[in-house]
């Protein structure tokens, strides 16, 4: 939404809780569940918006997008039916086969559990269970990491059937690919696509990437729009397989506008896809939002228009951004504590402050610290930006990044060793092993 406040654009907008940083800029809220279609709707025809962008995953699977449209609403988003690039990892997969489109693993599709135990003792190599539909980022499991053993595999893939997780649809049994993870992400009107600077997510939830997966801890992107174990045709081939999607996409009858993210992993064989989002990534959101210099009401109404500029303009700046969240998230999180929150010291720290799943108490309004109260999810991102080149940009903005975080009071967590030199030199000298290319 700051985007769109720095665009000029008046601001409506929609959310489950009242998030401080989006009601601070926005001209009305309506407090609702972003799933509540019939809700969402009466607030739309109210206000009359020129264009609705939908950010979560969730209300597109529910047929937002299409609801909207079909009241005469334009949408920079998705429909039901191209978002299923994301809610079936099933259908994105088969896309990609049956289209030829690059960076597809070996896979496959089990609706029900009869079979399963078989072909997993017939892998010979290792591999990685996801369920086929959502799950907020935090479903797969990869062996060697979660779990060393058929059994192991066989008790989670049970869960998955018997509680339902993921909508019930099944699981994928995927290779494991390995390498270093990276995002891309991307505008597109259904036929002209914008792509955005690589950013690196980190989804672990402790440090030396340990621990249970999470919607994400941080992540951080380079001046150059690269990383520092990608090279521009690692970049360029993740981009080419986005534009290939989304000419899929129109050629199977469902047109895909709005952003695209794309997960990519960088392997001794090239760039390979982990799974396409129907949004923006979070955290990587911030890290190129905060960098784009072309208007966001403008990259919408190109959206919307279809004749979005296929070259956006960035800043040519390092940026890193760490999540604070509640003590125990990834496995039980302390929700309703409160946080101390020093805005104009973050500020004056060299960082900015996007604030996530929290509740506001809003009784102490015009005090110089904002009260806010964890919830189970993440709490906020403290985002840093430095001009310097090269990887010592991000070890700048990682500085700042920790210097704010000293302004934040009360019991949270939050992961210090992204961003750092060491966790830098230890991407590269992996990236350089596993690709035996010492240029990396």
């Amino acid at each position: 939404m700051k985007a769109f406040d720095r665009a000029g654009a008046e601001i409506y907008a929609v959310m489950k809780n009242r998030n401080p940083g989006i009601a601070g800029i926005a001209r009305e809220v309506c407090l609702c569940n972003e799933n509540d279609i019939k809700t969402v709707l009466e607030f739309a025809e109210r206000v009359t918006p020129d264009i609705a962008f939908i950010g979560p995953e969730a209300p597109l699977a529910a047929g937002l997008s299409d609801a909207l449209e079909e009241a005469g609403i334009p949408v920079s988003s998705p429909s039901r039916s191209a978002a299923r690039i994301e809610t079936s990892k099933e259908f994105a997969r088969e896309l990609m086969k049956k289209h030829g489109i690059p960076g597809l693993v070996d896979f496959r599709v089990f609706h029900e559990r009869e079979g399963i135990k078989d072909y997993l003792e017939s892998l010979k190599s290792e591999y990685v269970i996801k369920p086929i539909g959502l799950t907020g980022g935090k479903g797969v499991k990869v062996m060697g990491d979660h779990f060393n053993t058929t059994e192991e595999a066989m008790e989670y893939i049970n869960e998955i059937f018997d509680s339902g997780i993921g909508g019930g649809a099944g699981v994928i049994i995927e290779e494991k690919a390995v390498g270093e993870e990276f995002t891309v992400q991307a505008f597109t009107d259904g036929s002209h696509v914008m792509p955005m600077p690589a950013v690196q997510d980190n989804k672990r939830a402790y440090e030396g990437d340990r621990g249970p997966n999470t919607g994400g801890m941080g992540s951080y992107s380079r001046a150059d729009g690269l990383l520092p174990f990608l090279k521009k045709e690692d970049y360029d081939a993740a981009v080419e397989i986005i534009r290939r999607t989304i000419t899929a996409l129109k050629d199977e009858g469902a047109p895909y506008k709005g952003v695209i993210y794309g997960q990519f992993i960088l392997t001794r064989d090239g760039v390979k896809v982990i799974e396409f989002n129907a949004r923006f990534g979070d955290p990587e959101a911030m890290n190129v939002l905060s960098v784009l210099k072309t208007s966001m009401a403008e990259i919408a109404n190109g959206i919307v228009s279809g004749n979005l500029k296929e070259e956006g303009e960035f800043e040519r700046v390092a940026t890193v951004c760490k999540y604070v969240v509640p003590e125990g998230y990834g496995v039980k999180s302390a929700a309703g504590e409160p946080l101390l929150i020093n805005e104009k010291g973050i500020k004056e720290a060299g960082a900015e402050i996007f604030y996530a799943s929290v509740n506001v108490d809003i009784t102490d309004a015009g005090s110089d610290r904002r009260k806010v109260y964890t919830t189970t999810s993440r709490s906020m991102g403290i985002l840093a930006k430095s001009e310097e080149p090269g990887n010592e940009g991000i070890y700048a903005a990682e500085i700042a990044v920790e210097r704010a975080l000293k302004h934040i009071e009360g019991r949270f967590f939050a992961r210090h060793d992204i961003g750092t030199r060491e966790y830098i030199r230890k991407k590269i000298e992996r990236m350089k092993e596993i690709t035996n290319d010492p240029r990396v």
